[in-house]
């Protein structure tokens, strides 16, 4: 048990499933947000891609932490981190769309007289997708991470509510961390074997994806 007498594995799991559910959920916000964005500035180009580009540079511009810090008392962890990292999304479609819209089988859809609508679902967001799947697992191993540091600081998931952030929360005292190791260790470990099997996940998507990798 902790210094109230709480279980420390019964909060280990439930405080798993909220570190993921903050995981997955911000990645999913970063990803309905950037995506649509960056696929509209890399196809449409002009206006959109400038105004698009600049929004995503005023958002990089800023230092993360100080702006989740000050946001997610109102909107949550999910939806800070979320609305925060859909710059990463929409960049790297962006950058794909506009190799892809120059490809000979777009050029033709155009020439036969193809709708815009139809040649972006049909022929550009499916073969410019494939990076992002490689994107969304990274992302979501560093929403975790973030999730688990505004905890840490006391400014994420709030007690009594349990998340691995706030069990490391309970163990910046000397006197834990030298001699009551089961409070800390655990959430410890879970957080970097999470994050570790997120990024091997990432790789080995990425590997799979590649054609220049021979088997």
């Amino acid at each position: 048990t902790d210094a109230i007498g709480r279980d420390v594995f019964a909060r280990l799991m439930y405080g798993g499933r909220t570190s993921l559910l903050v995981g997955f959920v911000s990645t999913l916000i970063s990803c309905a947000i950037g995506v649509p964005l960056g696929l509209v500035a890399g196809y449409a180009r002009g206006k959109a891609e400038a105004v698009i580009m600049r929004i995503a540079d005023i958002f990089m511009s800023f230092p993360s932490i100080v702006l989740i810090l000050v946001l997610v008392a109102v909107l949550g962890p999910s939806c800070v981190i979320g609305v925060l990292g859909w710059t990463q999304f929409a960049r790297l479609i962006y950058a794909n769309v506009l190799s892809v819209s120059e490809k000979e089988y777009v050029e033709s859809a155009r020439a036969i007289g193809t709708s815009n609508f139809k040649i972006v679902t049909k022929y550009v967001l499916p073969n410019s997708f494939a990076p992002i799947l490689i994107a969304i697992t990274f992302q979501m191993a560093s929403a975790i991470l973030s999730e688990s540091s505004l905890s840490f600081l006391g400014m994420g998931v709030q007690p009594p509510g349990a998340s691995w952030g706030n069990m490391l929360y309970d163990a910046q005292s000397i006197t834990v961390l030298s001699q009551k190791l089961w409070i800390w260790l655990p959430p410890g470990l879970a957080l970097l074997i999470t994050v570790l099997s997120i990024n091997f996940l990432g790789d080995g998507i990425r590997d799979a994806l590649d054609p220049k990798i021979k088997l």
